[in-house]
């Protein structure tokens, strides 16, 4: 389980340390960040795929998610007695990600690459610093994989550092360019860690979701993030996983009402049957509000639950009488996996509060800045980001 989350120099994410327990409800006013901190959770999965540099592309680029305010607040400035402004930069332009647990740490440090006139990348991020460490806290005793722009080192269990011979290119993470069970098992362990997080935001409920349309039907442990495959992952639940929970989700959400999925040639479509009409509903029938809850019962009953399971304002086109039930689905997916809810739907949140593992994380600005709402009273772990 993840027991810190950090963030640095990620648009309105300046400096923020989170704190996390088995299910955490992140929420907050509009613009004071929610979004940012799933963003960042995001970019920093792509890592274990190869695709951190691309989604920063696909933002806009590194100088577009960079945090737009000043480099440090001074008293005066947070005091309201001076107005806001720019000061003499200290440290390198940088974008910050990492987490820790309290087996393993990771954190990655991206920046500008240096002055090159023959290269037409000069705003392309690359990779300064890498670390891997043991234990919740970065300490140079617990370092165990250390990345310095190209160069790549490894420590062995007599504490002895060795130089890896195949240098890493700048725009690339160490967790997808190196992996050696013998010299490095941390690094697979992190990279498999990563891989297994699964995030899911609001599903399509459109007339032409693909939720709403007959797919091939194969065994689907995993719901996509488009919902594309969800009959074949309902049916999935159903054969190889808790199909008493599965009926009792709908019986929650919808009394008297039962799903089941249609099988045509292969071909698999998701009906329901509601109390008082002649013939089962089709997909394509059911309401938006219907469908997005149903979709969210294949996510949450996964017969492969992941190690961490992200869900982004799932209360979306919910009807409010929709959200005890939601939050009992959500309580129970805690049990297997943790849990990060970001959500503004107050009676959502109540109900996921009132469990006893549950944690909440309001978020609020100051000077543009997201920071934690009483953070004094959580918490707060110790972070120690690794110099360049």
């Amino acid at each position: 389980m993840l027991t810190t989350l950090a963030i640095a120099g990620y648009r309105s994410l300046r400096e923020l340390i989170v704190p996390l327990t088995t299910l955490n409800i992140v929420t907050g006013p509009n613009g004071s960040g929610k979004s940012n901190l799933y963003r960042a959770l995001r970019l920093l999965a792509e890592t274990a795929r190869g695709e951190l540099i691309p989604s920063l592309a696909r933002e806009g680029g590194l100088q577009s998610t960079l945090w737009a305010g000043p480099e440090r607040f001074s008293r005066d400035m947070l005091a309201g007695e001076q107005p806001v402004h720019g000061t003499v930069r200290k440290d390198p332009v940088s974008l910050r990600l990492g987490f820790a647990g309290d087996a393993l740490g990771y954190a990655i440090d991206l920046g500008l690459p240096p002055p090159d006139s023959t290269s037409q990348f000069q705003l392309d991020p690359v990779v300064k610093r890498e670390c891997i460490w043991s234990g919740p806290v970065l300490r140079p005793s617990a370092l165990l994989v250390d990345r310095q722009g190209a160069a790549l080192r490894t420590r062995d269990d007599e504490g002895k550092w060795t130089p890896v011979a195949q240098p890493i290119a700048s725009f690339d993470s160490m967790v997808t360019e190196f992996a050696d069970p013998k010299t490095a098992p941390e690094m697979i362990a992190v990279r498999e860690q990563i891989r297994s997080w699964r995030f899911y935001d609001h599903f399509r409920t459109d007339t032409d979701a693909p939720s709403r349309r007959p797919q091939i039907g194969t065994h689907t442990p995993v719901l996509s993030n488009d919902g594309a495959d969800f009959a074949a992952a309902l049916q999935t639940i159903r054969e190889i996983g808790n199909p008493v929970a599965l009926d009792a989700a709908i019986e929650d959400a919808f009394p008297g009402c039962r799903i089941a999925v249609a099988n045509r040639d292969g071909h698999f479509e998701v009906t329901m049957r509601q109390h008082g009409l002649l013939r089962p509903l089709k997909a394509r029938e059911l309401s938006d509000g219907t469908l997005r809850y149903l979709l969210l019962v294949a996510a949450l009953l996964t017969p492969r639950p992941p190690g961490l399971l992200v869900l982004n304002e799932p209360e979306t086109s919910l009807h409010p009488d929709l959200l005890p039930a939601l939050a009992r689905l959500i309580a129970d997916a805690s049990t297997r996996s943790q849990v990060i809810v970001v959500s503004h739907a107050t009676r959502l949140i109540a109900a996921l509060e009132r469990e006893a593992v549950s944690q909440s994380i309001v978020l609020e600005k100051q000077l543009g800045a997201t920071r934690i709402v009483g953070a004094d009273e959580l918490d707060i772990p110790a972070w120690k980001w690794s110099a360049r």
